[in-house]
């Protein structure tokens, strides 16, 4: 199993180009950046943690740009967004800009995407909440036309666009491995029609995971890789998420100033390397 790091990279914390280099001096495989544009001032919609919203989520950075510092400063590192927010982003300066961070990082991206939870945040950038489901699932379709062909197209009820130029081309052929987060029937449903990977919050039990690798393969789907975002630390979750054939486990990452941010991540590598 490999090891990676998933966090909010913010004003506040480490930069995204001295936190790459570090990832990849410690061995961690992957980063994987949460997404938010920006939190509504009156938030109607509860945080799925329950409590107050943490600190962390009004002030991430684009994820695209921070791994866009990130790659320049690695080699080797898999860049990952958990979650792009897919159905409150322009589609088509999408596909842009997930290209283009392919590009410059030699194929190491990889596309993480959910609906999200925010319905005030949604409706700012003028997507309905309600249809957010259905969105979605046009624009994997479509970002997959516009990756993949010179003349590109897609006609559907939430997306639609005459044949259009757009490049450059991601360097992963066809295109980034796309991973679908959430843990809904929904969400299942959408990894097995458009998903090359399942990325799994770090609360899901192991069992389930068992489940639904069953489930996959009944689909016909047994190439999908699982990614636990946000993995907890206690080495009989970590084993039980191994035994249940997960390829990639993440550590949640503080937000934190450099110097702390490295001690904590000495701890983490200690612990990966006991459990490779």
């Amino acid at each position: 199993m490999k090891f990676g790091i998933s966090t909010f990279v913010t004003d506040e914390g480490i930069r995204p180009d001295v936190l790459g280099a570090a990832l990849e001096e410690r061995g961690f495989d992957s980063l994987w950046l949460a997404e938010h544009s920006h939190i509504p001032v009156s938030r109607e919609s509860p945080y799925p943690g329950g409590g107050d919203l943490p600190r962390v989520y009004y002030r991430t950075l684009d994820p695209f740009v921070a791994l866009s510092a990130a790659a320049v400063a690695t080699s080797e590192l898999l860049l990952g967004t958990g979650i792009a927010l897919l159905p409150q982003r322009d589609l088509i300066h999408t596909a842009k800009e997930v290209a283009s961070l392919d590009l410059i990082s030699d194929g190491r991206m990889q596309f993480g995407v959910g609906v999200g939870w925010n319905r005030e945040e949604m409706r700012n950038h003028g997507t309905d909440p309600k249809t957010r489901g259905a969105l979605i699932d046009e624009q994997l379709a479509a970002l997959k036309e516009i990756w993949t062909k010179d003349e590109a197209e897609f006609h559907g009820k939430h997306v639609d666009f005459d044949p259009i130029f757009a490049w450059p081309k991601p360097v992963h052929k066809p295109h980034p491995p796309i991973y679908i987060g959430g843990e809904s029937e929904a969400a299942l449903n959408r990894l097995a029609r458009y998903g090359d990977g399942w990325l799994l919050r770090g609360f899901t039990r192991y069992e389930e995971a068992q489940r639904v690798r069953r489930w996959l393969a009944d689909q016909g789907r047994e190439d999908v890789e699982f990614a636990v975002f946000g993995g907890d630390t206690r080495p009989k979750v970590i084993d039980g998420f191994r035994e249940a054939g997960v390829e990639r486990y993440t550590f949640l990452l503080d937000t934190l100033p450099e110097a702390e941010t490295l001690k904590a991540l000495d701890d983490l590598a200690e612990l990966a390397a006991a459990h490779r």
